[in-house]
């Protein structure tokens, strides 16, 4: 398997390789030459596996510079109930991604949060974390993670690189922007390899400083730079994992179709349903969940895709999502041009420069039902009332994104096919919109009772790509 980039302008790469890289050279963002595909006969094999087991199967597909041996020991060391075994309400999790039906067979939250730090990027982040390690340590070579994060990406890579031998983290988050739990998750860690950075902006403020970095070739090289963020193709490949297991969960048999409702800012986690749907995997509709920050429903309901600048994204109350350039929305545009990369690179040449684009009278947006998508959008009020249902009618209590998620699912579901809601984390990391809707704290997992209590370790920084590369490059000189 081979990987290219969107933008059409750098060579093929193995799997290993565009691991450790990030970033294409040419600034686009790597994707399989094509997508294996599955057959029914795959399904019925693989509907019994553990997820362990599924992972392997899948990601075996995508990673052939690997011995499948290694790649199923990686997977067994990461899957494990050990790790995704957080106790929620009294109750240890019953697998490691359950279905919580709230209408049997219709409506259900597929639950990705039952990981370390209580959010659906640890299903991808543990993984990356053990393939990083086993890649460096067989290269005898060291990696510098540079990575930006709303909320939930940077305790995930901190969790999962913590301790890592030969792998420095450098996570950049917006000032003061998320809720008190997230910051604690990352800031109180006081592992030596790990580095918080405050940026005073935006995410997407730290996202463009993450790609100026690894636009700079030479810096890149010199000082090992590599990504955590979902621009990396292997927090995606491992994504695409629990769709197929949501599927089986969902399902008595593959003549069935499933519908997923994703809450997405950055278009990270429904481009793993994308692919999924892409290799066969028998899904109806991908229906796309923004907050108040809309440019996404925004495109899929005018073809226009205008991202907004800092002082027009709004920080909300579901903070994960306050992105307002999707940088994997690349990949499926690539997919949507016809994969190709001189068109892509023109369209992102205008978004790099502050503009938009609009395919609204082009053929391929015309076309663009064949792709399965829906998109909806939020806001506080809605947000709110959604928690108060999910308690209500369903007993359940749900944090700020996925209620987002429930809102546009009850509104574009078809109750002939079975909805997935895609959980997004814990209700305890939101614990002041809760409490705002409900009148009362969710419950904690065990252990992190005070966690807002213990020491933080955090630089906070103007927006300054220079002055970043520059604090990088003393601490790894410093050794």
């Amino acid at each position: 398997m081979r990987y290219i980039s969107t933008r059409g302008q750098s060579a093929p790469q193995s799997f290993c390789d565009i691991l450790l890289g990030g970033l294409a050279p040419d600034g686009g963002l790597y994707l399989p030459e094509s997508y294996p595909q599955v057959s029914r006969a795959d399904l019925d094999a693989w509907r019994k596996l553990s997820y362990a087991e599924l992972a392997f199967a899948i990601l075996s597909r995508f990673i052939d510079d690997i011995p499948a041996a290694d790649l199923k020991a990686i997977c067994d060391k990461t899957y494990t109930a050990d790790v995704y075994g957080y106790v929620r309400d009294g109750a240890k999790a019953s697998d490691i991604t359950p279905v919580h039906w709230l209408e049997p067979g219709k409506l259900g939250l597929l639950e990705l949060s039952n990981g370390p730090t209580l959010a659906f990027k640890d299903m991808a982040m543990q993984l990356l974390g053990n393939l990083f390690e086993y890649v460096l340590d067989k290269r005898g070579e060291e990696i510098n993670i540079l990575g930006a994060t709303s909320g939930d990406t940077g305790s995930a890579a901190e969790y999962a690189m913590r301790g890592k031998h030969g792998v420095r983290v450098f996570m950049l988050s917006p000032h003061g922007r998320m809720s008190a739990f997230q910051r604690a998750q990352m800031y109180s860690l006081q592992d030596a390899n790990i580095y918080n950075i405050a940026v005073r902006g935006m995410f997407d403020d730290a996202q463009d400083v993450v790609k100026a970095v690894s636009n700079d070739h030479a810096y890149k090289a010199k000082y090992k730079i590599g990504a955590v963020n979902s621009i990396n193709w292997g927090r995606v490949a491992a994504q695409v994992v629990y769709y197929f297991k949501g599927y089986f969960a969902a399902t008595e048999s593959n003549d069935q179709q499933v519908s997923f409702v994703v809450p997405s800012g950055n278009f990270g986690n429904i481009c793993a349903g994308h692919i999924a749907r892409m290799m066969g995997l028998p899904v109806a509709k991908l229906i796309l969940a923004t907050n108040e920050n809309d440019v996404l429903d925004e495109f899929f309901r005018s073809g226009v895709y205008r991202p907004r600048n800092t002082a027009e994204t709004h920080a909300t109350s579901s903070p994960s999502m306050d992105i307002s350039k999707a940088s994997n929305f690349e990949r499926f545009v690539f997919d949507l041009v016809g994969r190709n990369g001189n068109a892509v690179r023109e369209l992102w040449s205008k978004v790099d420069a502050g503009g938009a684009f609009d395919l609204s009278a082009t053929p391929e947006f015309a076309a663009i039902g064949q792709y399965g998508f829906a998109s909806g959008s939020s806001n506080h009020a809605a947000r709110l009332a959604t928690i108060r249902l999910a308690d209500e009618k369903y007993a359940t209590v749900i944090d700020t994104h996925t209620a987002d998620g429930l809102k546009v699912a009850l509104e574009l579901r078809d109750p002939a096919v079975p909805t997935l809601v895609l959980e997004t984390a814990q209700p305890a990391k939101f614990e002041e919109t809760i409490v705002e809707a409900l009148g009362r704290k969710p419950t904690r997992p065990a252990g992190l009772d005070n966690i807002e209590a213990l020491p933080q370790r955090v630089e906070v920084m103007d927006v300054d790509a220079e002055a970043i590369k520059a604090l990088i490059a003393r601490t790894v000189e410093a050794g």
